[in-house]
């Protein structure tokens, strides 16, 4: 499924996050505000209007994730090098195998707030063919 211009349907895209109720169902938005401010920092849960604003936290949520998947992505090609001289080579292995872990769950948490985001603003849950 997919999201595309419309009102929301109550239908749950591919990639949704879990524990949001699908757009149209009553109290959506509100669990939706709570998924996106647990994947931003915790610092924003002290700035209100980023609660009142979904669009505004949505937005920030999908920018977050993607400068973590950039950091991630600095991270992999620079941690063998950086740190070759600090611990040894299995020790690499092991953080490089969880920078990959860490990248699955930072790409699911960036299609979830680019689908919240969607259709926050209005974008409508279809079938894909």
């Amino acid at each position: 499924m997919r999201l595309r211009g419309g009102q929301p349907s109550g239908h749950v895209p591919v990639g949704w996050p879990p524990g949001v109720p699908p757009p149209g169902v009553e109290g959506w938005q509100g669990r939706a505000v709570s998924w996106l401010l647990d994947v931003c920092p915790p610092d924003y849960r002290g700035h209100p209007v980023l609660a009142r604003q979904p669009r505004v936290l949505a937005r920030l949520a999908v920018l977050h994730a993607s400068a973590q998947l950039d950091g991630l992505r600095r991270a992999v090609a620079t941690v063998r090098a950086d740190l070759s001289d600090a611990v040894g080579p299995r020790v690499v292995d092991e953080a490089l195998a969880a920078l990959e872990s860490e990248r699955v769950r930072l790409l699911a948490v960036e299609e979830g707030a680019v689908l919240v985001e969607r259709a926050l603003a209005g974008a409508q849950v279809v079938p894909s063919l």
